[in-house]
């Protein structure tokens, strides 16, 4: 069976490395900056001709993925064959358009997609069997408020939010690591108490509800989600924290109650905060209106708009649009980018790719053995869906713009070796559905 699922998934593998070459090619043949020379900034100061910087960042990346699909077959390793395979394409589109907008930012994703790939080999070998981690939930709160204080105190500012910490030769943002952590207290939690939860233990108005030892959760979550807002001015992490929190506490009680609960306390958190601090107001103008901020901070959103509208049907071609019109097209508006010059179809593609992803996730947590390995899976793929959505929602205007990375595909260092570890733990869940840990 090991063999069969790793057949599979290295025949995905040959589309994915055909792709990111065609793509590569397509985006350099003919230009003349190819004769010039790239000094690496990682690499001491290396200097060599820039086709052989692209053709090593590119054979790198796809080898590394290929290894470790052969290094799972001979560990045995049972895992979900498609998941690897669509995160290979993201990752390799991502880096493609990082070579057409900021080739330095291509070297730095690819250093921290070594470091993604090594997280997601060691999590995929010592952590197999994950159950043994619902027995400290506690100290994944403790942790994770740690995490979320530091930025506060000791953190920088970049793009109007206070989460990043410099480590002096790095820089990581804190608060993508917390969202793991955050499913598993919530998995653990609700595995726990999902009974009471959906029964309930008192009534009011003949509605059964749970007492404060089960709802306490929720209002610290309501809390925890506006101090986010209001002291690190990051909302879209406040808004995947707590969208990720409701998604779970559904999953566990099938309860709409809760869920409409706490959408009303996170409206009338919000709409405090609206009125009180000021960067929050800022985003939601922007949002509302941009076209009075052309000159300002409405200049980026509006430039996205035009990027996404001039693409149409087919887009511009790759390499022919105007993409670094955007400031942070490489994190932010990396998708206006790639509608932009692929199109309507390519962004198609994109989400496409993305809906697979969420829907291999849920079939694992639908087959999950246990309680706290189905909501563990559910709350992991709703965080991918919920920050790929809130990203692009923000790109089209639909929702404010919340500053998150666009999954496996924008540059972010923190983001993609989160994302890794996201993927293995859903891989170590699968494993364990097709009998792996049995053997």
């Amino acid at each position: 069976m090991t063999a069969n699922l790793r057949k599979e998934e290295r025949s995905l593998l040959y589309y994915i490395s055909a792709y990111l070459a065609v793509g590569v090619i397509t985006l350099y043949l003919g230009e003349p900056e190819l004769n010039r020379v790239y000094q690496l900034s990682l690499g001491g100061g290396i200097k060599l001709p820039f086709w052989w910087f692209v053709i090593i960042l590119s054979i790198g990346t796809m080898l590394g993925f290929w290894l470790i699909s052969v290094y799972w077959r001979l560990a045995g390793f049972r895992c979900d064959p498609f998941l690897m395979p669509i995160t290979a394409g993201l990752t390799a589109l991502g880096l493609i358009f990082l070579f057409r907008l900021r080739p330095q930012y291509a070297e730095r994703q690819f250093a921290w997609l070594l470091i993604g790939l090594l997280a997601l080999v060691l999590i995929t070998t010592l952590m197999r069997e994950l159950d043994w981690l619902a027995d400290y939930k506690y100290i994944y709160v403790a942790a994770g408020a740690l995490l979320l204080v530091l930025p506060i105190f000791f953190g920088q500012e970049q793009y109007g939010a206070r989460s990043w910490l410099n480590l002096g030769i790095l820089q990581i943002q804190p608060s993508e690591f917390v969202k793991i952590l955050l499913v598993l207290f919530l998995a653990s939690f609700l595995a726990e108490n999902r009974r009471v939860l959906a029964t309930g233990s008192d009534q009011i108005l003949g509605i059964s509800i749970p007492g404060i030892r089960e709802y306490g959760p929720l209002v610290v979550m309501w809390g925890i989600s506006l101090l986010i807002l209001v002291f690190q001015k990051d909302l879209g992490t406040a808004l995947i924290y707590f969208c990720t929190f409701l998604a779970m506490v559904y999953a566990a009680t099938a309860r709409m109650l809760y869920v409409l609960i706490g959408l009303v306390l996170f409206f009338l958190g919000g709409t405090a905060a609206y009125h009180i601090f000021d960067h929050v107001r800022s985003r939601v103008d922007i949002w509302l209106n941009p076209w009075p901020f052309l000159e300002g901070k409405g200049y980026q959103i509006i430039q996205s708009l035009f990027a996404l509208g001039s693409g149409g049907i087919f887009g511009s071609g790759l390499g022919q649009g105007m993409p670094n019109l955007i400031p942070a097209v490489h994190t932010d508006f990396i998708f206006s980018a790639i509608v932009e010059e692929l199109g309507l179809l390519g962004g198609c593609a994109i989400l496409v790719l993305y809906m697979c992803f969420i829907f291999r996730g849920l079939m694992i947590a639908l087959a999950a053995r246990n309680d706290f390995a189905a909501l563990t899976a559910t709350g992991l793929t709703a965080l991918m869906g919920l920050q790929t959505f809130i990203i692009i929602a923000g790109v089209i205007k639909l929702l404010p713009m919340t500053g998150v990375t666009l999954p496996f595909i924008s540059y972010g260092g923190s983001s993609l070796v989160a994302n890794f570890v996201l993927l293995g733990m859903l891989l170590n869940i699968s494993h364990e559905v097709n009998g792996g840990n049995e053997t």
